[in-house]
């Protein structure tokens, strides 16, 4: 049996769906091709439960002729958009289609009516391939890091700490950390800088932080401003470099971002922190540890205001961060 899972973007999403991969893969023995946008392609080049990944850069067309010669006996369309349609509508095989909730998702951003099922988007990935006789295996998510990007962070001689950004008595080491997760797609996901440097400020061990390019300046900043061992290595590593970090952390502190599903697929002990996203949309770190937290601001009334997140606050006030309790998160990281 040959299997074709879908699913585009984005780096969370895609590792939400690693259960679905390994549960087809081991329970029915099928060949498993999955495919992704190009700027994806690494995060499961490495999965041992893929056979094959396909990728695109803007169109279907790129690949539908490899596609077709193929012959799969099914799809699993994990994305529902018009990109996924058109590809079933290519291959003409039997699929199964994940509900993605629109409606309901709608009726929470704009009414504040809460539809939605209680339910993880995990869960709901794996009622979607419930047809061809697939159950949960109860074994969480998946990510696999190549060889050459795991992180030796005491010998790697890349990481010497930034001249003025941490105590000069300050030493890399691989224990008794803290990953702090600073990026995160959209700015309404981010803490405040200077609610970052509070919430360092009270936290008790070291803390690497970890964003993209993008992040950089603002992890320079932060370092400088707190009194705490924090490195900064935004933008200095690839994703599976920083998973890497991740994996060897004591405990992660996150926005609603894709490294901390990443860190709920090593089962790390995750504080997620919620801006203008809401747990009740279902992605919230899966199969979390005891001593995992969820924080946010509770009881706001323009709270979600997307299902995704924005530039900036709508309502120009920002409430949903600006009022996040640093004590709060610093005690979750050091209790």
């Amino acid at each position: 049996m040959k299997i074709l899972i879908i699913r585009f973007s984005s780096i969370g999403d895609i590792v939400l769906t690693t259960p679905v991969v390994r549960c087809l893969k081991q329970q029915l023995g099928a060949d498993i091709h999955f495919l992704t946008k190009r700027n994806f392609e690494k995060i499961l080049s490495s999965n041992p439960h893929i056979d094959r990944v396909f990728s695109i850069e803007k169109k279907t067309s790129e690949v539908i002729d490899l596609l077709k010669a193929e012959g799969y006996d099914a799809v699993v369309d994990l994305h529902g958009n018009l990109r996924s349609l058109q590809i079933k509508w290519a291959l003409g095989v039997r699929s199964y289609t994940f509900d993605k909730l629109n409606f309901e998702k709608w009726l929470m951003v704009n009414l504040k009516i809460n539809r939605l099922p209680n339910a993880h988007i995990v869960d709901r990935y794996l009622k979607t391939v419930e047809p061809l006789g697939v159950k949960n295996d109860g074994k969480g998510l998946d990510f696999f890091i190549p060889k050459e990007d795991e992180m030796g962070l005491i010998s790697d001689a890349k990481f010497q700490i930034p001249t003025g950004a941490a105590p000069s008595n300050f030493k890399l080491q691989t224990s008794n950390f803290v990953a702090f997760v600073i990026g995160a797609a959209h700015a309404t996901k981010r803490l405040p800088t200077e609610k970052i440097i509070d919430i360092c400020n009270q936290i008790r061990l070291p803390i690497y932080l970890l964003g993209g390019k993008e992040d950089a300046e603002r992890g320079a900043l932060i370092c400088v401003k707190s009194s705490s061992y924090v490195v900064n290595l935004c933008g200095k590593l690839n994703l599976n470099q920083s998973a890497s970090v991740v994996r060897q952390a004591t405990k992660v502190v996150t926005h609603d971002t894709g490294l901390m599903h990443i860190a709920a697929a090593f089962g790390k002990d995750i504080v997620s922190v919620w801006g203008n996203t809401i747990p009740e949309f279902g992605m919230t770190p899966y199969l979390p540890t005891a001593d995992s937290q969820i924080i946010e601001v509770k009881d706001l009334s323009c709270r979600p205001c997307s299902k995704i997140g924005h530039d900036k606050c709508p309502k120009g006030h920002f409430k949903c961060m600006e009022m996040m309790d640093a004590f709060a998160v610093a005690a979750a990281v050091n209790r």
